[in-house]
């Protein structure tokens, strides 16, 4: 029998950002549209699959995708925003992803259960963990 699960995660606008940690992923991820006939790549080797009406796109590591002769897109650094939202949580990602674009930088986040992650341009994976650090410190001080 299916159950409605508690939500593990923190709602509070303040708290999520004042507690902001970041993981930065070595691995370089790409995006890719699949016809929604072709096989899939292995599980062990999608970071994210979502189909959509045109396409299923995934999200692979850039080895993978060469590898195997795929066309792929926007070349990307996945970091993992260490603090469990809720997802329900309102403006979390609003707010990060505005602070980026000050940067001019593109971000596609995706939320998983449990965190938020963001794949920013790769090369500008450095810029993007300083200035989500300046913005959680920003927010420390602010609720002092």
């Amino acid at each position: 029998m299916a159950t409605l699960m508690q939500d593990p995660g923190e709602k509070s606008l303040d708290k999520l950002l004042s507690t902001l940690t970041t993981v930065l992923h070595p691995e370089t991820y790409v995006f890719a549209a699949l016809d929604k006939r072709a096989a899939l790549p292995p599980l062990s080797e999608v970071q994210l699959l979502f189909r959509e009406s045109e396409a299923v796109t995934v999200i692979v590591s850039k080895k993978y995708a060469e590898a195997n002769k795929m066309d792929y897109f926007f070349p990307s650094k996945m970091i993992t925003l260490n603090v469990t939202s809720s997802l329900e949580a309102v403006g979390f990602m609003a707010v990060i992803a505005t602070r980026l674009a000050t940067l001019s930088m593109g971000v596609n986040p995706v939320s998983g259960f449990y965190h938020d992650h963001l794949f920013v341009p790769e090369g500008r994976e450095t810029q993007a963990v300083e200035e989500l650090q300046k913005l959680a410190e920003e927010k420390r001080r602010e609720i002092e």
